[in-house]
């Protein structure tokens, strides 16, 4: 706590001594067409990012983070003038960050994020996941076949990774105890499916994040294009299928797995977990789980080839590769959420107050990615408005060593970011806006040829 206390104290400081210089040099607003940055493609460019990066990995708090970051830019940006500095930080017309969300394609990405909160919440009360779980209990008889189950409910799921994790383990929870599997090995499994699996779907949650903080280009497509690279999801994935088929464990888990073999479920003396399952709806079934998201995932797919042209004569495989992904997965997600509201209605699985009590609880959901998109969005701005993308660009192409080892570098900070933050979204709202920056060209000759360069 004194370590964290010091940094928000270094935090503040140093923005405290921004606010000092536009007092003291309060410069002019001079005419916009020619008006120029002091800092422009310059060390200091850099600041924004640099402070947002130190201050989440001292403070372990994204959003503070990330808003400091950018009033840092926009006071850079603006040579000391303050007004200036409050007119670029929320209504410059290039990206400050009511602009931003009054942008059409930005509040698409926003709307897809709340319909899925929205259908989580509805498949959740539905009772179609404790369904699910009642009938796997009945069909799975060993240990091997509940590890492969809860690998398969997981891929099955890839949707949302909170969704993922909450559904998976409140369902598969009572089987895996059943054939005395471990709680850490449960947890892995179930982590280990989440997030690698929604990094490699296209019709998810993390698509429309990542996709969302990437601009001049298809998201969808770039997103596509980076799956064959994204070896981490792909490789743990070859991993938890590994482990559940062979059995084999080692370290820490084999012990976890040894103990429950002998009852002993969490590896303590007593059990200090409360089982705190949610009551299933009395009238849910498995299609309650399945239906949903197939319906989700054929609507969206829809939305995105019709924005694409596919109606009108365009080939699939174009027209999904160019595709608008803002208008086409809130077009199909909204158009989900009304097929799925409707037939849960029919069947009299819920009622309307409980589907409208969800849009609420659903929104509720989906309000910490929102506003990290909408910081990430802001932040890129800034470093676009201080060329700090030109100004790491020269220093690359001057330097073939630097060149080689960027992507390490990059590696080595999203994962110490990503440790020390705890969250996925806050690495990718922080780092992609700066690597696309970087390579702007690159991400043209990406969104033409659909392939990712190599780095030389």
């Amino acid at each position: 706590m004194k370590n964290k206390n010091l940094s928000w104290v270094g935090a503040l400081f140093v923005f405290a001594l921004l606010l000092w210089c536009t007092a003291v040099t309060p410069g002019k607003v001079a005419d916009p067409a020619t008006y120029t940055c002091a800092v422009y493609s310059t060390f200091f460019s850099l600041l924004p990012p640099v402070i947002a990066i130190v201050l989440a990995l001292n403070t372990k708090e994204v959003y503070t983070s990330l808003l400091v970051g950018i009033a840092s830019g926009a006071l850079l940006y603006a040579n000391g003038n303050l007004e200036l500095a409050l007119n670029t930080l929320f209504f410059n017309e290039d990206g400050g960050m009511i602009t931003k969300l009054s942008d059409s394609g930005n509040v698409g990405i926003l709307a897809f994020l709340v319909m899925l909160g929205i259908l989580v919440a509805l498949m959740n009360k539905a009772g179609g996941s404790a369904a699910f779980g009642r009938w796997a209990s009945t069909h799975i008889h060993s240990r091997a076949g509940a590890q492969f189950a809860t690998l398969l409910l997981g891929v099955m799921i890839f949707v949302d990774d909170y969704f993922n994790c909450l559904t998976v383990g409140s369902v598969m929870r009572p089987v895996t105890d059943k054939h005395n599997v471990s709680r850490a090995k449960l947890a892995y499994l179930i982590d280990a499916t989440a997030a690698p699996i929604c990094i490699i779907a296209p019709i998810s949650s993390w698509a429309a994040a990542v996709s969302g903080t990437v601009e001049g280009v298809n998201g969808i497509s770039l997103f596509i294009s980076t799956i064959p690279y994204n070896l981490y999801a792909l490789l743990t994935i070859l991993m938890v299928i590994f482990l559940a088929v062979t059995g084999f464990d080692f370290g820490p888990m084999r012990t976890h797995e040894l103990n429950a073999r002998n009852g002993d479920l969490f590896t303590t003396r007593n059990k200090v977990y409360e089982d705190d399952a949610q009551p299933a709806h009395s009238r849910g079934k498995v299609i309650d789980l399945i239906l949903p998201v197939a319906v989700l995932i054929v609507l969206c797919v829809l939305g995105m080839i019709y924005t694409g042209g596919f109606f009108s004569g365009t080939e699939f495989v174009e027209a999904f590769a160019g595709c608008d992904a803002s208008y086409g997965l809130s077009l199909g997600s909204v158009a989900a959420l009304v097929v799925i509201m409707i037939y849960f209605m029919c069947r009299r699985v819920l009622t309307f107050t409980e589907c409208m009590d969800s849009v609420a609880a659903g929104f509720k959901q989906m309000v910490p990615a929102i506003l990290i998109l909408t910081f990430a969005w802001t932040l890129k701005t800034m470093t676009n408005h201080l060329e700090a993308g030109a100004f790491v660009s020269g220093i690359v192409k001057s330097a073939t060593a630097i060149s080689i080892l960027l992507p390490v570098i990059l590696f080595v900070v999203a994962v110490g970011l990503a440790f020390a933050t705890g969250t996925s979204w806050g690495t990718f709202g922080i780092l992609i806006p700066i690597v696309t920056s970087v390579f702007s060209t690159e991400l043209a000759n990406v969104a033409e040829t659909g392939e990712i360069p190599q780095m030389v």
